[in-house]
């Protein structure tokens, strides 16, 4: 990823000599060990095939600086790797995901479907009503099977290992600018290698593209033929 962005800056350094420069200054984000099962591999995702078919969305946890709990609220379009909200708080209720969604949706639409955990704020009586009336199913992933909430286990692990273990929230304000500026970061600058080393937004954007191409051509092929005599 660091080669790639140094390539859109104009650097033509070659990849050995960038790695060296990296492994020198110990640039390297610490991996963390995950524990691994041999028995069980987890349910295979039914992968999205255009945006907005299939949110995914999550908490996490993490601590300010005066030692009060911080959560974090993630919210991930799975298609287009798109981050579409990160909210921060000491307390988050499942009235503030509601709210929180139907602001996305104002902006961009709502999907067919979000998947989430058993967690309370989801499987509540709001979100169930909010699901309902907007016609959002909700999939519900099995207890303690977080692999088949993929996407958004991957995405919570970069944002922990490069934004939340990299910064000391001296405050609830900090931590929402901090995060929303990661959150920017990640849509518009980091190149993604699911995504053939697009960002999540230049992703997103070809899609769109290539969607209004076929639009045009399907168009043109109802279009009456004239005979001229």
């Amino acid at each position: 990823m660091l080669l790639e962005l140094l390539r859109r800056e104009g650097w033509k350094d070659n990849h050995k000599r960038v790695y060296r420069i990296y492994a020198t200054e110990g640039l390297q984000v610490p991996q963390r060990r995950r524990k691994r099962s041999s028995r069980w591999r987890g349910e295979p995702l039914q992968e999205a095939s255009r945006p907005n078919e299939t949110w995914a969305m999550d908490f996490m946890s993490d601590q300010l600086a005066d030692n009060r709990k911080l959560r974090v609220f993630n919210l991930l379009d799975v298609y287009t790797r798109e981050c579409l909200a990160i909210e921060c708080d000491t307390s988050l209720t499942g009235e503030r995901v509601k709210r929180i969604l139907t602001q996305v949706g104002e902006v961009r639409g709502l999907p067919e479907r979000i998947v989430v955990d058993n967690g309370p704020e989801f499987a509540g009586k709001v979100m169930d009503r909010w699901a309902y009336d907007y016609g959002v199913q909700l999939h519900f992933i099995e207890p303690g099977k977080p692999v088949q909430n993929a996407h958004i286990e991957s995405f919570n692990g970069t944002f922990r290992d490069q934004c939340l273990n990299e910064h000391w929230f001296r405050s609830i304000n900090e931590a929402r600018l901090i995060t929303e500026g990661w959150r920017q970061l990640y849509n518009r600058i980091k190149p993604h290698s699911s995504l053939g080393m697009l960002t999540p937004e230049e992703f997103a954007e070809e899609h769109s593209q290539s969607a209004k191409a076929h639009e045009r051509k399907q168009i043109r092929r109802q279009e009456p033929m004239v005979i001229l005599a």
